[in-house]
């Protein structure tokens, strides 16, 4: 398992279509890092190399590095460039983030950066937490309080998302 603050090295498999339609397999594996130009130099200097003369289109086939966050076999190049430079800065909790978030970067680093609240063992330690640092609660109705249940209820009521990078790990994030 990744750490939660682990830096990504994204990268891509860019397959020549030419090639593949013809039954050979010819591509390369591309290092997407801040750099659209220096991404589509490789993918047509991987196209000239073609077996396939005057070889043009190509499809993303695999990719690894991008912490879970999918990439489609079709995605703008720029898209990915994007997306690589947000994970090589934010890493792996920035890749859970980004797609807890439907993949829209703008909301992740926003949650990142204004919304993030701490990582607890569970989001009702989160709650406890919270509560027993603004409020003081006479000692007989303590073990009263449940705190499982304001946790489930914040969490349907929309008020916080969690991404849980190990056991006992869960990052809090209080929504807008």
């Amino acid at each position: 398992m990744t750490s939660a603050f682990e830096r990504l090295e994204p990268r891509i498999y860019v397959a020549c279509l030419a090639a593949y339609n013809s039954g050979w397999l010819h591509g390369a594996w591309i290092e997407v890092e801040g750099d659209e130009a220096a991404v589509w130099s490789a993918i047509g200097a991987m196209l000239k190399a073609s077996p396939v003369a005057g070889a043009e289109e190509f499809a993303i086939h695999d990719h690894e590095g991008f912490g879970g966050v999918e990439i489609g076999e079709h995605a703008s190049i720029g898209r990915v460039v994007e997306i690589a430079a947000f994970l090589r800065a934010r890493g792996a909790l920035g890749a859970l983030v980004l797609a807890e978030l439907g993949g829209d970067l703008g909301a992740a680093a926003a949650a990142l950066d204004a919304q993030y609240h701490g990582v607890f063992d569970s989001l009702a330690d989160c709650f406890q937490a919270l509560t027993e640092e603004t409020v003081d609660i006479p000692a007989p109705l303590r073990l009263y309080i449940d705190y499982e249940a304001m946790a489930r209820d914040a969490r349907l009521n929309g008020e916080v998302f969690t991404v849980e990078t190990a056991p006992g790990a869960v990052h809090v994030f209080w929504s807008r």
